[in-house]
């Protein structure tokens, strides 16, 4: 894997004009060079042929098949597609990139746009989508480029972003902690909950104090969670606590052992467990493959 330095992150300018609502680059290629980057406007990914390259888009690090679909829509969110395993001579990606001012407030704000607003939400930690929404946009993303009319080539574009929108099973990527981002559920309890656990997540977090804070007996309460945030109480706090220890790992010279300790893990051969199990590398793997800082050209 490439070792990213304190330099190495790539603040990109991207080719977008302001009077265009996207930009797209239809193209073939046979290896992967471009840095880690990161870049104000909002990015459509998709590749084909591409098993065994390395997808890294925050925290999230994932050896993707032979096809992929990511949206990051996050000024701040690192990311990049590392050759790795790939051996493909003929991998295809799109990538299409498009200004946040394009969606206005009060055109955003449209009940047409409900769930397309939802999902530029949630693409600030990077969503990836499955094989079902790919095979879905895929007639449409296939002759974007070459569209004629430009009416109709933004037309189809809104089409794309309106087809995900709507499907099941597109996953985030990036933790919340290590994006930046605040995490929000509809349910007011569960955002209490959630505040509570990313404000205390440096100590010992009790089911019961948590259940008692919902009103909710601690059964009723961690399927009560489950539900509205999409994951168990225990992969939600792991979560958070994992953001927190990459950030430290990444941004500071702290040794692993107290940054266990400082991210609420009991003991370091269990933090180094998790964070692998996770992250699919050891917290020191980690340190050393991906320390960077932003650098702004």
């Amino acid at each position: 894997m490439a070792t990213y330095n304190k330099e190495s992150v790539l603040r990109e300018i991207t080719p977008l004009s302001e009077k265009d609502f996207f930009y797209i680059a239809d193209r073939s290629k046979s290896e992967f060079t471009y840095p880690i980057h990161s870049h104000a406007d909002y990015e459509l990914n998709f590749t084909e042929n591409s098993k065994g390259v390395r997808r890294i888009v925050g925290d999230s690090v994932e050896v993707i098949g032979d096809y992929d679909l990511v949206l990051v829509c996050s000024k701040d969110l690192e990311h990049v597609l590392e050759q790795h395993e790939c051996r493909s001579e003929r991998v295809r990606e799109i990538t299409i990139q498009f200004s946040p001012d394009i969606f206005e407030k009060n055109f955003l704000n449209k009940h047409q746009f409900d769930s397309i607003r939802n999902m530029l939400e949630r693409a600030q930690k990077g969503i990836a989508f499955p094989m079902s929404a790919i095979m879905k946009v895929y007639p449409i993303l296939d002759t974007l480029s070459y569209e004629q009319d430009s009416f109709y080539a933004v037309m189809k574009f809104f089409t794309i972003l309106y087809e995900l929108s709507r499907v099941e099973g597109a996953r985030t990527l990036s933790s919340s902690p290590f994006a930046r981002v605040e995490t929000h559920s509809e349910s007011r309890r569960v955002q209490t909950i959630q505040q509570y656990i990313n404000d205390n997540y440096k100590k010992d977090i009790r089911l019961s104090v948590l259940a008692q804070m919902a009103g909710m007996s601690p059964v009723s309460f961690s399927r009560f969670f489950k539900m509205n945030a999409g994951k168990s109480l225990s992969d939600y706090i792991i979560d958070v606590r994992l953001g927190y220890a990459a950030n430290l790992l990444i941004d500071t010279s702290t040794p692993i052992a107290d940054i266990c300790y400082e991210c609420g893990f009991n003991n370091l051969s269990n933090f180094n467990r998790i964070f692998k199990k996770k992250k699919n590398c050891s917290p020191k793997e980690f340190r050393e493959n991906f320390r960077l800082k932003k650098k702004v050209i």
